[in-house]
C-alpha cells in the first residue's frame, strides 16, 4: 500500500509538472504567435498612418473582442492625427492618420469598478526606417520591423488578456487595455489618450506600460521604473518576484521614457516594464529570431499578477511623486 502510495505520489508531482510546462510552453506559443505576425514583413515596420500600422491595429482589435473588452465611448479606436515629416518611411512630410486601440473589462465590486487600471503597450515603430526616422542605422532604408520595440509588449498585453478573460470573478477594479500608436513620435498616442480621456482622469489610478520585453537576459531581469508611484508599489513588485522565474530590478522612481510618462505626467501612478537595451534597438535587426518566448512567458506572467493584484488593492490607490 505504502509503495502504490508513493507511485501515485510521484505521478502526482509529474502530472503537476507536465501541466505547469505545458502551461508555460502554450504562453510562450501564445506570444510567439503575436510576435511572429506584428514583427512581420507584411506589416513593414507598422509606422503610423500605413497600411501595415492599421493592419496591427485591426489584429489588436480583433483580439481585444474575441476576449470580451467592451467598447470605450461605443468604438474600440481613438483616432488622431500625427504630422509625419520627410525623411521617414520613404515618404513627403503629410499629415497622416492612425489610432490607439482600447477596449475595458468592468470591474466587480459594485464601488470600486468606478475606477480604473490602465494597461499599455505601443504597436507603432519606424517602418522603413531612413534620414529622418529614430533609426539606428538612418543610411539603412530596410524594414524595421521592432520585433522587440514594440511587437514583444503587445503580445504581453494579448497574453494577459487572455488569461484576464478566463477569470471567472473579474478583478474589483475596471482595467482599461490599450495599445498606443505614434509613441516613436514623442508618445504621441498616451498623449492623444491622456488629454482625450473617455473617463474622468480621478477615476485613472495606475498605469502599466510595457515596451520592449522580449529579450529577457540569462540573469532573468525585468527592470521597472515608477513602482513607488502608488502606496507599496516597490515591496509588491518584489514580492511577486518570488517563485516568478524572474529577478525583478525595481526602481521607486527612475519613471523613464515611454508611453506610461505622459499617465506620470498628468499625476497618475505608472509603472514602466522592459527586459533591457540591445544592439538591435532602432535598427532592421530588431527582429523574431531574437525574441526569447518563454522568457516574455515568464514576464507577461509577472505583470498579469501585477495587474491583478493592484485591480485588487485594499489600500487606497493615490499618486506619489518620485522623479
Amino acid at each position: 500500500m505504502k509503495f502504490l502510495q508513493k507511485i501515485n505520489f510521484v505521478y502526482g508531482l509529474l502530472l503537476f509538472s507536465f501541466i505547469t510546462n505545458a502551461q508555460k510552453s502554450n504562453l510562450a506559443q501564445t506570444f510567439y504567435k503575436h510576435d511572429k505576425y506584428l514583427s512581420s514583413d507584411k506589416l513593414e515596420g507598422r509606422f503610423v498612418g500605413t497600411k501595415g500600422n492599421n493592419d496591427a491595429a485591426s489584429y489588436i482589435k480583433k483580439y481585444f473582442k474575441k476576449y470580451g473588452l467592451k467598447e470605450l465611448n461605443s468604438n474600440y479606436y481613438q483616432p488622431f492625427k500625427v504630422f509625419v515629416k520627410e525623411g521617414i518611411n520613404k515618404t513627403k512630410s503629410d499629415s497622416v492618420s492612425t489610432q490607439n486601440v482600447l477596449g475595458y473589462i468592468e470591474g466587480s465590486d459594485e464601488k470600486l469598478k468606478n475606477e480604473f487600471i490602465v494597461i499599455g503597450a505601443h504597436y507603432d515603430h519606424w517602418g522603413w526606417g531612413g534620414s529622418g526616422s529614430g533609426s539606428k542605422k538612418k543610411d539603412t532604408v530596410a524594414i524595421h520591423n521592432g520585433a522587440d520595440d514594440n511587437a514583444s509588449g503587445v503580445s504581453a498585453l494579448l497574453c494577459i488578456l487572455e488569461e484576464v478573460s478566463k477569470l471567472k470573478i473579474k478583478p474589483k477594479r475596471s482595467v482599461i487595455f490599450i495599445s498606443f500608436s505614434g509613441e516613436e513620435e514623442g508618445l504621441l498616442g498616451s498623449k492623444y489618450f491622456i488629454n482625450h480621456l473617455p473617463i474622468k482622469k480621478e477615476a485613472v489610478k495606475v498605469m502599466l506600460n510595457m515596451d520592449m520585453v522580449g529579450r529577457l537576459n540569462a540573469e532573468k531581469q525585468i527592470y521597472m521604473g515608477g513602482a513607488g508611484t502608488f502606496p507599496n508599489g516597490v515591496n509588491l513588485m518584489k514580492k511577486l518576484g518570488q517563485n516568478s522565474g524572474l529577478n525583478p530590478v525595481v526602481f521607486a522612481g527612475d519613471v523613464g521614457g515611454s508611453d506610461h510618462v505622459s499617465f506620470y505626467k498628468a499625476s497618475i501612478s505608472a509603472v514602466g516594464f522592459h527586459t533591457g537595451g540591445h544592439p538591435q534597438y532602432h535598427t532592421p535587426e530588431d527582429d523574431i529570431d531574437l525574441i526569447n518566448f518563454e522568457g516574455g512567458a515568464l514576464v507577461s506572467k509577472y505583470i498579469y499578477n501585477a495587474l491583478v493584484s493592484i485591480a485588487n488593492y485594499d489600500e487606497e490607490l493615490v499618486f506619489i511623486k518620485q522623479d
